[in-house]
């Protein structure tokens, strides 16, 4: 579901993700990200604090920024005021909608609200007491699909805000946690795999991918294990420069062990294993290659004691910083990544290792022809008195 249904006669209030508000099917406040005034401020916290109330304090800090007011009480009744013509101009009875009691603010029990974050709450609660595990599953489930994004995720500056933010965000967590073991426990691997697409979407670079592996793993489903895997570091490594989680390389290692090929003489296994089709240039691979590969030719190179260089290549600005995103970026990343495979050896290696940056494996040689190569990359790298240009950094592998 998308968000709460539309309830007759009762206001329906959306917090996950961004702020929004109907009655009888009427948009008052929309899901737009540039939502935040007064109006919504008040409605905000009258809303979800409908039972605790407000006090005057929290609401002069939400409305006024903490500003010093001449009159503070008439500040806030004036802008309650204005919110109850609002109200009022999309059909909501005509009542007083915010009632002051011992010291606090109140929503009117008068207009019945039906929020996400109350059905949310409601949901984990039923699950926490049914004993019948499918249908534990069935609420859990519910509830994680009406957490549509982070509580007020756009709106983080208020302290109240903050506070709620990170309160829900760690329930979701837990929630997914627990029933992502149900699902598992149950054999529901279909469902974990959309459970795992669905908070890695919500809650982005937190790890669930490794939820979705732990369903293609458990269910026997290789393409689709190694082809996230490898989404996974290209969109973490390659795109924001995070280093995916360890439990992600150790999932896909669980994968290799696991995996069998059907029986197969050694000619046809070799043929397997051969490359395609003939490519000009150094081998460019992904990163958990490139990582195997290191590990493998550092214990190669400390028998046969050849020379093997790591070279780090690095785009900068004019002023020797490196660059990490933007427009200009996206435009020389590829031609960097050209002008180092069509320069490196076949027998060299090579990776992305982020928008900015890439790594090189170079072959028995020596540091001389390590800074050869690294004249190479540039004059078919450095363009029209480009200013742009590459910094090297090179260590030996032992």
């Amino acid at each position: 579901m998308s968000e709460i249904e539309e309830k007759d006669n009762k206001l329906v209030v959306n917090f996950f993700g961004s702020f929004s508000m109907s009655y009888n099917g009427r948009t008052i406040t929309d899901k737009s990200k540039n939502n935040e005034n007064q109006f919504n401020y008040l409605m905000q916290l009258m809303t979800h604090y409908r039972k605790e109330g407000v006090n005057r304090n929290t609401l002069l800090n939400a409305l006024f920024s903490g500003r010093d007011l001449h009159n503070p009480n008439h500040a806030i009744h004036s802008v309650m005021y204005n919110a109850k013509k609002r109200l009022q101009s999309y059909g909501l009875p005509k009542v007083n909608y915010f009632v002051a009691k011992e010291g606090k603010y109140y929503w009117t029990k008068e207009v019945e609200i039906v929020e996400d974050v109350g059905i949310f709450e409601d949901l984990i609660e039923m699950a926490d007491k049914e004993e019948d595990i499918d249908y534990k599953i069935a609420l859990l489930e519910e509830a994680i699909y009406v957490y549509q994004g982070d509580f007020l995720e756009n709106q983080i500056g208020l302290n109240w805000i903050t506070r709620e933010n990170w309160r829900y965000r760690k329930v979701f967590v837990e929630t997914v946690n627990l029933l992502s073991s149900l699902m598992a426990e149950k054999g529901r691997y279909d469902a974990m795999e959309r459970l795992g697409l669905y908070a890695a979407k919500i809650q982005p670079f937190s790890d669930w991918e490794t939820l979705t592996m732990e369903a293609y793993i458990s269910s026997g489903n290789i393409e689709k294990a190694y082809q996230l895997f490898d989404d996974t570091i290209d969109l973490y490594l390659h795109q924001q420069g995070i280093k995916p989680s360890n439990k992600m390389f150790e999932l896909i290692n669980r994968l290799g062990e696991q995996f069998e090929h059907s029986s197969g003489s050694l000619n046809e296994i070799q043929d397997h294993l051969k490359e395609k089709q003939e490519v000009y240039g150094g081998y460019n691979c992904s990163y958990p290659v490139f990582h195997g590969i290191y590990q493998a030719i550092t214990r190669i190179s400390e028998r046969s004691g050849q020379m093997i260089y790591l070279m780090l290549c690095t785009i900068v600005d004019t002023k020797g910083n490196a660059l990490t995103k933007g427009e200009k970026l996206d435009e020389l990343s590829p031609r960097l990544e050209e002008a180092i495979r069509s320069t490196i050896r076949r027998s060299d290696i090579m990776n992305k290792y982020n928008k900015g940056q890439f790594l090189v494996l170079l072959m028995n040689t020596t540091m001389e022809n390590c800074q050869i190569i690294q004249k190479r990359i540039d004059q078919k790298f450095m363009i029209n008195r480009q200013r742009i240009s590459v910094r090297y950094y090179v260590n030996p592998l032992w």
